[in-house]
């Protein structure tokens, strides 16, 4: 795919982004389209909301356990930016009007950066001391693909299906955590939802958010100091509307809520 054609569906992601209104997936208009292109066109869609003022705050990885994968019929990782604007306050309201479009939660294990991760060869070791803390975290993913019929280079194309994100209460440095065996619980609207252990992603965040950085690695981008990073869902997505609010418990770490409206 060309370069021209590459920056059209980018263009024409961000503007799915801005009016709401989705789009037929890429992967079948008949048109061949690599993972190389989708970074792309992914990287023009964040180059429009550059524009916008907004600015790169983090990187995000998704679709690393099997209950999601299996979800949403895509059965490797997919990679993406945080900016800003995606932020909500831990607690807060997020719009979904004029907003978001199809959202699902996810309970998540943020790591905040003390240090570089520049792949190839990152180890979970490398890691473990680049980390300044671990957070608990509510990802809102949401696709600007038409109902969620994405494949692997659609949904790397759109962002890595990125809608917003809360950073919650409590920062823990991870050094003295067993990772994997980290338990999650999950409430929506009061009640008990589901509940996951760090090993979903991966087998342990560490390795997610090392695959991240050897994966973004080979296109010249870094995991930077004072980044945050998002390791991948530790339980099943749920789809979520206004009203609702999701309410979550990281053993050991800290607790996340959000509201939407």
């Amino acid at each position: 795919m060309d370069k021209k054609r590459q920056q059209a569906l980018g263009d024409a992601l961000y503007e799915a982004l801005r009016s709401q209104k989705t789009i037929a997936p890429f992967t079948d208009n008949g048109e061949p389209i690599t993972l190389d292109d989708s970074y792309q066109i992914s990287l023009r869609m964040l180059e429009c909301r550059l524009r916008d003022g907004e600015k790169i705050v983090g990187k995000k990885i998704g679709v690393t356990s099997k209950t999601v994968q299996d979800m949403l019929g895509v059965h490797q990782p997919d990679f993406g930016f945080l900016t800003d604007a995606m932020e909500v306050e831990d607690g807060g309201n997020a719009k979904i009007e004029g907003n978001l479009i199809s959202p699902r939660a996810e309970g998540e294990i943020a790591f905040l950066l003390k240090e570089d991760l520049i792949g190839p060869g990152v180890t979970d070791a490398d890691v473990l001391a680049a980390t300044e803390a671990i957070m608990p975290c509510f990802e809102i993913v949401d696709s600007r693909i038409t109902d969620w019929k994405i494949k692997i280079e659609d949904t790397v194309a759109d962002n890595a299906s990125c809608g917003v994100y809360t950073l919650g209460k409590g920062r823990v440095d991870p050094k003295d955590l067993d990772l994997p065996n980290l338990k999650m619980k999950v409430y929506k609207n009061g009640e008990f939802l589901s509940e996951g252990m760090g090993s979903a992603v991966q087998g342990s965040p560490l390795t997610a958010v090392a695959w991240l950085a050897n994966t973004l690695g080979e296109y010249g981008i870094v995991l930077k100091s004072n980044e945050v990073i998002l390791s991948g869902s530790l339980v099943p997505l749920e789809p979520v509307v206004a009203g609702d609010e999701m309410y979550l418990e990281l053993e050991g770490v800290g607790t996340s809520s959000i509201k939407f409206i």
